[in-house]
């Protein structure tokens, strides 16, 4: 594995997460989706997380940023119960993490200059000159052209789209981002584009980044660490090298087939392929909760 990622990796030691994730249970209708899932998220990082289809990766990313109400288990965020928060720490503590949802979510009928500033016209009161200047700078960020700003979504491609929606999430400076299958639709070159755009951020601003992704290229070349989502919990967390050892069906399938086994030869790791014969438990439904 990369001596980089591993240092980050490393750091963190047993600090305290910045955000912790206790005993969480979703359920819907007869459903449950998750059922006592414990996830942490340290400072600077790239946790990726994973799992198949139906175990609940955006619902968690959802209940984290309040979008979703768990029947049970409790979410701290930079230390605090959010259970203990009054509206207006809520509030609060919104502004310090940004949201990448899939496809970039923008508002069609905007500019991106006009979506990156919706954050900022919610959340601050500054004059429209400011608003301009600072919608440019994250423009710049995160790699479009100082034209794009005047676009509307209709007229970006799909990786112009997802820069945009990323800027719009850096809009009020966050400590924390999360991202929504960002490479999802983008095609190679384009998501390891944005794969490098985000190992950047991380080392040159110190962003932490929760990251619900499929993409093998990405749990390669710039996640920290990996969060397994099976059978309604977080299964295991580690490195690549903790999720080459683990012997779970689920995980060996995932980090030992053909596309794993080229995704970890580009990047220099070494997989040995699964074993003829190995069953593994059916894939749930992918029309159900992901």
């Amino acid at each position: 594995m990369n001596g980089t990622l591993r240092a980050v990796t490393d750091e963190h030691g047993d600090g305290a997460a910045i955000i912790s994730v206790r005993g969480i249970v979703n359920r819907f209708g007869r459903q449950t989706v998750h059922d006592g899932v414990d996830l942490d998220l340290y400072r600077g990082e790239v946790l990726g997380v994973v799992g198949g289809s139906g175990t609940g990766k955006s619902v968690l990313l959802r209940t984290i940023v309040g979008l979703n109400r768990p029947q049970a288990g409790e979410i701290s965020l930079f230390g605090q119960p959010v259970s203990a928060m009054s509206d207006e720490e809520r509030r609060r503590v919104g502004q310090r993490w940004g949201v990448l949802f899939q496809d970039g979510a923008l508002f069609s009928a905007l500019t991106v200059a006009q979506n990156i500033q919706v954050p900022m016209r919610e959340h601050l009161r500054m004059p429209q000159r400011l608003m301009d200047e600072l919608a440019a700078l994250k423009i710049a960020m995160v790699g479009l052209p100082p034209e794009a700003g005047a676009k509307f979504p209709s007229e970006l491609s799909g990786g112009m789209r997802k820069r945009a929606g990323l800027a719009r999430a850096l809009a009020l400076d966050p400590e924390v981002v999360f991202l929504d299958e960002p490479t999802a639709g983008l095609d190679p070159i384009g998501a390891a584009a944005f794969d490098a755009l985000i190992a950047e951020l991380r080392d040159r601003i110190g962003l932490s980044v929760f990251m619900v992704t499929h993409d093998l290229d990405s749990l390669t070349t710039v996640c920290n660490r990996i969060a397994v989502l099976a059978e309604k919990r977080v299964l295991v967390t580690g490195d690549m090298d903790t999720m080459l050892a683990n012997d779970h069906p689920w995980v060996r399938e995932y980090f030992h087939g053909p596309r794993a086994r080229a995704a970890l030869a580009s990047s220099g790791e070494q997989t040995q392929p699964a074993q003829a014969g190995t069953a593994y438990p059916e894939k749930a439904d992918p029309e159900k909760a992901d």
